[in-house]
């Protein structure tokens, strides 16, 4: 995909981070072009990361695949949660980018789902 779609997740996950005013903001884009964006769920009964809510909304909405998932966090990292590439590689494949990056959008680090 281009770098313009691919700015456009990382764009939406900083919109979710900001509207929600949480650390972390997350979008996915599926194999139609589709785009599910997440914050993190903390439910008594219930806890998923921003990047794994954003997974199971494309997922419960029917997404066959991924193209590419974006995390926006404010945590000073180059790294992803092995949680959150497990989920990304299940639904999206090992070779599906993570694009990881601050919090005005500046791209940190593109990681494999592998």
């Amino acid at each position: 995909m281009s770098d313009a779609e691919d700015r456009k997740i990382i764009t939406l996950a900083r919109s979710a981070r900001a509207r929600s005013g949480v650390p972390q903001g997350a979008a996915v884009r599926d194999e139609t072009g589709r785009t599910y964006v997440a914050t993190a769920v903390d439910l008594p009964s219930l806890r998923l990361s921003a990047l794994r809510t954003a997974v199971a909304m494309a997922a419960s909405s029917g997404a066959a695949s991924l193209e590419a998932a974006a995390l926006v966090t404010d945590a000073d990292t180059t790294e992803v949660a092995a949680e959150d590439l497990a989920a990304v590689r299940d639904l999206g494949g090992a070779g599906t980018p993570v694009l990881l990056a601050g919090p005005e959008g500046d791209l940190r680090a593109t990681i494999a789902a592998s």
